[in-house]
């Protein structure tokens, strides 16, 4: 407390220097930023620099503040100097030139007098002890002296607690103005860090708009805040985000793994986050509405103390969003679906999708990374649906990664490619290569045979089960003559006959 608030007055000084050009926030958090100089200077005098753990122990208040304490700790620490000069004292003033001074548990301290001198002891003295040379005497103030004397360390540490809970008392008194002050200089040093970032970083200024229909959120060159500042020399690639509620209110985002579809979908939510507690921005411009709140669904972990595996943790976070997420809100979800069966998995983020953008009165702005390639045909069908993906560079059988967010769609995961950097054996990403270019080709998979069953006939997998690209048939001309029948206005025998007719059509 002391050190904080020795630094008040320069802090103040120099904040005040710049209260013109930094406006009404900058002079409201000095206005309640009190110095308290009462209580400074009452802690400047009581506290010691090195005070020690606990309260009880002593060595807190520091010389000079207390007279009384001052005295305990010298007799405390320096007895044997007192006690030499109350001998060389009392031998002066009684004549008795080879005078002593002991001490035992039973007398405690004493003055011996050998029988040579024993008619030269004063009248006030009281005789202890009487011994084969000589005799003991104790004298009131000896008595008064040899109490405070073994008693001074534990009655130095009681008065020093009293003198520091005085102390706390008049901290606690100031209660209100401290935590003011608190407040105050957190809020200036959250709003100096933010600064300081923000020059170091080139953040710009976001423009905060008035809430409108079309719930506007557009950010130019958008970076990650961590991660750009991490990457050390290597450039950090930004990208372009363009939501609302009227046209582009869900961009679905196709993509290899590792080419920075998750980092794209968390910048966008950071940087709206950070335009929302008054930073700027990594960004060379952005403009969003107001956001009620940030959802997201991302990463994989499990709660199975709850029993509830990853998949199910999933599934009720994305219940959390679908219940919960208003026009106002933006939602970023990442591989929804991914820890169940392919068709379970692209069934749930098929329906999320369409939920996402058809419940009334709920247009949440949603980014949605995804690696079911079949979701892209939903643009077009949805209107609010567009489709981007990261750009990827193939030469041969490398791949290199643009790290760009690019109008349109893939239907490359290249999953492959992630597992051979994460260091799976080459044997085995030199098989899975030859299993993924049998299912694309539609080709009958053969078991390979183990080591002790060489020579063997491999076994043969002839029924297989290949995820369906689910908008092939768009333009078939059966579903082109479906869309032209009025479905209504068929007779049961007509929808019969209808149906054997296409039927036949399809054969040819």
């Amino acid at each position: 407390m002391r050190f904080s608030l020795l630094r008040i007055p320069e802090l103040k000084s120099l904040a005040a220097g710049h209260a013109k050009e930094c406006g009404v926030l900058l002079s409201q958090l000095l206005n309640e930023i009190d110095p308290l100089e009462t209580l400074t200077q009452a802690l400047v005098l009581a506290l010691g620099d090195s005070p020690p753990v606990s309260v009880r122990e002593g060595g807190m208040i520091q010389a000079g503040y207390s007279a009384e304490l001052d005295e305990l700790r010298t007799l405390a620490t320096d007895s044997k100097s007192w006690i030499a000069a109350l001998r060389q004292r009392e031998a002066d003033a009684s004549g008795i030139p080879n005078l002593k001074i002991g001490f035992n548990r039973v007398f405690g301290y004493y003055l011996e007098v050998s029988n040579s001198h024993a008619e030269k002891v004063p009248a006030n003295w009281v005789r202890k002890q009487t011994l084969a040379g000589g005799e003991r005497f104790v004298t009131p103030e000896l008595k008064q002296k040899e109490e405070i004397i073994l008693h001074a360390d534990e009655k130095s540490r009681e008065l020093e607690f009293e003198l520091f809970d005085k102390l706390r008392d008049e901290v606690c008194a100031a209660a209100r103005q401290i935590q003011a002050t608190a407040r105050g200089l957190a809020s200036l040093d959250a709003l100096l860090s933010l600064a300081r970032t923000a020059c170091a970083r080139r953040y710009v200024k976001p423009q905060m708009l008035e809430e409108t229909g079309s719930g506007e959120l557009t950010i130019r060159e958008g970076r990650h805040p961590v991660l750009e500042s991490i990457k050390g020399d290597s450039p950090f690639v930004p990208n372009d985000t363009r939501l609302n509620n009227d046209s582009e209110q869900i961009l679905l985002i196709t993509g290899p793994n590792m080419a920075g579809k998750s980092t794209f979908i968390r910048q966008v939510a950071l940087i709206t986050l950070m335009a929302h507690i008054g930073s700027f921005v990594p960004a060379a411009e952005a403009k969003m509405c107001a956001v009620d709140r940030i959802f997201t669904r991302v990463g994989a972990m499990d709660h199975l103390a709850k029993g509830q595996s990853t998949f199910l943790v999933e599934m009720s976070e994305t219940a959390n969003i679908l219940n919960n997420a208003t026009d106002s809100s933006l939602v970023i979800l990442d591989e929804i679906g991914r820890g169940t069966s392919t068709y379970d998995g692209l069934s749930i983020a098929w329906s999320v999708v369409e939920y996402l953008h058809n419940t009334p009165r709920r247009r949440p702005k949603t980014l949605f990374a995804t690696h079911y390639h079949e979701l892209a045909g939903l643009e077009g069908v949805l209107a609010r649906v567009r489709n981007y993906n990261v750009a990827v560079h193939e030469e041969e059988d490398k791949i290199a990664f643009l790290y760009r967010i690019l109008r349109g769609h893939t239907d490359h995961s290249y999953g492959i490619y992630a597992a051979q950097v994460a260091g799976l054996p080459r044997s085995a990403v030199d098989r899975a290569r030859r299993i993924l270019s049998d299912l694309e080709n539609g080709n009958a998979i053969h078991v390979q045979p183990s080591g002790a069953a060489k020579g063997t006939a491999p076994i043969q997998i002839e029924e297989r089960t290949v995820q369906l690209t689910l908008f092939d048939a768009s333009d078939h001309p059966v579903l082109e003559r479906l869309r032209k029948t009025d479905i209504n206005s068929l007779t049961p025998l007509q929808a019969l006959s209808l149906i054997a007719e296409l039927k036949h059509e399809a054969a040819q």
